[in-house]
């Protein structure tokens, strides 16, 4: 006899009280730690999170509910800004559009169906009934009559901060990153004056951050093209002051945001942490001597007696006195940007490019990084899984893990020809070829190494970008396509085939005899040794011409693309993207698939995504210590009931049947499914995880082709 346990994590990150997630199909895993924006809104304070999505803070009980792309109404995980209107409703500047959230009900607002200049928005201000909007592409401004845009009075289209002052609005241009910008902008509604280097006390174009303080606007400059002009600047209308490293007390020249309280200025900075100014004297913290997380302090807010402040390492709460520290994340993600995912069993690799590598079992996460393994280098690369191990081709070297020990490989200790590792894959004979960006190609057996190169082989290029193989065969992505079957060299190239581009990025065999071919710019190709297919925007449902990521399930094979997720099962295509789907982030750079079908998306911009149609399963484990079949269909109650966070539901089947498990709240809307498939007969229990749900009445719920039973049970938070 059988009993299946089934572990199924669900993070439901939030819930909006008038729909069940946004796309039930769908998980966004991302890490906040980066705080760009903070909003008070009494006992509530909003936390935009680049790239991880909002997040919203409960000061007393410091519990977190947490909105991204796949469970709510938010058009892109990368938020910028945020701003609360009279009514209490939160906007949301995000680089794919504004969103505006009341507690209930998400509005979008995009270019293509509304006045915005440009979906990516920098900055957001709240004058009465007016939003103020801050776009790469100028400035908006929306009201009961409509919207009105404002490119050509703008010395530089890019608004990067916007401060009320009365009657005025003061408009900071530039771009900290290119350190480009037109200065600073006074709009009062008829008249524009514009402030730059030239024609002021300004010490830089690229203005950052605004705050008002009576008669005086203060400034935040800077730029990281040029860490030694910028700082802070106080206009009073007629005189300018200027402070900088070299003359007051400020850490730091690049100045990120800034913030008023009674009597002191706050200056958040890049790399000096945080200064406080009370017009005499300096006050510097930073992760030396307080307790703040990091030294880049990108956001900051003031509440009561406390000043709260949004870092590259997190949330920090000061009250003068004590600090307190918040992880506004939703998993244990260390970096956002996913360069690369692996499937070994129950654990899932993501390789990101500056956060190093991270485990996750459905359950725990676990951080490799320079600091606490071998790994030379935060930037994980390329991944392959060999039985017990998981190398590593990172920007530093070649590292091997078994679950315990690592083993790092490099130019110094070993024949590995560069220590730049863009791909990684393992033959039948165990043997892990190692494709390099300027070194060629490497196969290691775990005492020897063999080097190819453009002087030894067949290789036309030394740049390996992409390696599979399948049989005896290892077929390698460089410029052209290259087969080596350990004594022959074969190249398929432009000239030579019908390869559409030279250059590939990514390859994937389905065991069926056919490589697959994603290139960089010239479509996705498939050879089966003897034909060519060509697959292109312009011929299929290809959302983008650069494939960065293949993986094939058997039936299907999925490409990622600079356009979103594709699917295609040789004859029909679908595609997933921001628009249609909870993908985060249409650049796809990683994809993988597990046992239980669920496919594993890391995007550039958006963080983990996972998706499988009928809903995400975590984790299936199985046990076979059942004395007997049960003789019928039964729903236990759950325990504990109350619960918080978690629960175990318990159900039996007598024979194989389809299941559906599912939970809803007491308006009868979906908020959970737990199972969704045809299971054999057994018991089995399932752990309802509810973490970020409100308390209240729940009702869960099987349905199989003979019963449906419904039971209660009560959420205490």
């Amino acid at each position: 006899m059988k009993k299946y346990i089934l572990f199924f994590l669900i993070w439901v990150l939030a819930y909006l009280s008038n729909s069940n997630a946004q796309y039930p199909d769908w998980i966004n895993y991302t890490t906040g730690r980066w705080v760009c924006a903070l909003a008070d809104n009494g006992n509530e304070l909003w936390i935009a999170a680049a790239q991880g999505g909002l997040v919203k803070l409960n000061k007393t009980t410091g519990g977190m509910t947490f909105y991204n792309h796949a469970n709510s109404g938010l058009p892109h995980n990368d938020v910028s800004s945020l701003a609360v209107d009279v009514s209490g409703n939160i906007w949301i500047g995000t680089y794919d559009g504004l969103a505006k959230f009341n507690g209930t009900n998400w509005t979008v607002y995009k270019e293509s169906s509304y006045g915005l200049p440009d979906n990516g928005i920098s900055s957001l201000a709240i004058d009465g009934n007016n939003i103020w909007i801050g776009t790469e592409g100028g400035l908006a401004r929306l009201n009961g009559s409509g919207w009105t845009v404002y490119k050509s009075q703008l010395p530089d289209k890019q608004v990067s901060s916007l401060a009320i002052d009365g009657n005025n609005i003061w408009i900071g241009t530039g771009s900290y990153r290119s350190g480009t910008g037109g200065g600073l902008v006074k709009f009062d509604g008829s008249n524009w004056k514009v402030y730059n280097t030239s024609n002021s006390g300004l010490p830089h174009n690229s203005v950052t951050s605004l705050a008002i303080d009576g008669n005086n606007i203060w400034v935040g400059t800077g730029s990281v093209k040029d860490e030694t002009i910028g700082g802070l600047a106080k206009f009073n209308g007629t005189n300018w002051t200027v402070y900088n490293t070299s003359n007051s007390g400020l850490p730091d020249n690049q100045v990120l945001d800034l913030a008023m309280d009674t009597s002191n200025i706050w200056i958040g900075t890049a790399g000096g942490g945080l200064a406080k100014f009370d017009g005499s004297n300096w006050s510097v913290y930073n992760n030396f001597n307080s307790g703040l997380p990091d030294n880049e302090v990108c956001a900051l807010g003031i509440d009561n007696n406390n000043i709260w402040i949004g870092t590259g390492g997190g949330l920090a709460k000061f009250d003068g006195s004590n600090w307190s520290a918040y992880n506004p994340s939703n998993s244990g993600l260390p970096e956002n940007r996913i360069w690369t995912c692996r499937v070994d069993g129950n654990n899932r690799w993501i390789g990101t490019l500056g956060g190093g590598l991270a485990k996750f079992d459905g359950t725990n996460w676990t951080v490799y990084d320079t600091s606490n393994s071998m790994l030379s280098d935060n930037g994980v690369l390329a991944l392959a899984v060999d039985g017990n191990n998981i190398w590593i081709g990172t920007g530093g070297g070649l590292g091997m893990f078994d679950g315990t020990n690592w083993t790092e490989y490099n130019e110094s200790n070993s024949s590995l020809p560069d220590n730049s590792v863009r791909s990684l894959a393992i033959d039948d004979n165990d043997n892990i070829w190692i494709g390099t960006y300027e070194g060629g190609l490497a196969k290691f057996d775990g005492i020897n190494w063999t080097v190819y190169n453009t002087t030894n082989s067949g290789l036309p290029n030394n740049e390996i970008l992409a390696l599979a193989a399948d049989g005896s065969n290892i077929w390698i992505g460089t410029w052209g396509l290259v087969k080596f079957d350990g004594n022959n060299w074969t190249e398929y190239n432009e000239s030579n085939s019908e390869l559409p581009y030279n250059r590939i990025f990514s390859l994937a065999t389905d065991g069926n005899g056919n490589i697959w071919i994603g290139t960089y710019g010239g479509g996705l190709a498939n050879f089966d040794g003897t034909n060519w297919s060509v697959y292109q925007r312009s011929n299929s449902g290809l959302p983008d011409d650069l494939i960065v990521s293949l993986a094939i399930d058997g039936i299907n094979t999925w490409i990622g693309t600079w356009g979103g997720l594709a699917k295609f099962d040789g004859i029909n295509w679908k595609v997933y993207n921001t628009s249609n789907s909870g993908l985060p982030d249409n650049w796809v750079y990683g994809v993988a698939i597990d046992g239980s079908n669920n496919i594993w998306i890391g995007t550039w911009l958006g963080g983990l995504a996972v998706y499988r149609e009928g809903g995400v399963i975590i984790n299936i484990e199985q046990e076979n210590n059942i004395k007997k079949i049960p003789t019928e269909f039964s729903l236990s109650q759950n325990y504990p009931n109350p619960f918080n966070p978690s629960t175990t539901i318990r159900f039996a089947l007598p024979r194989y049947s389809p299941v559906e498990l599912k939970v809803f709240d007491i308006q009868g809307r979906e908020v959970a499914r737990l199972v969704d498939e045809e299971l054999n007969p057994g018991e089995y229990k399932v752990i309802f995880e509810a973490k970020d749900l409100s308390s209240g009445i729940y009702f869960y719920r099987i349905i199989t082709d003979e019963v449906s039973i419904t039971k209660k049970m009560i959420l205490l938070q």
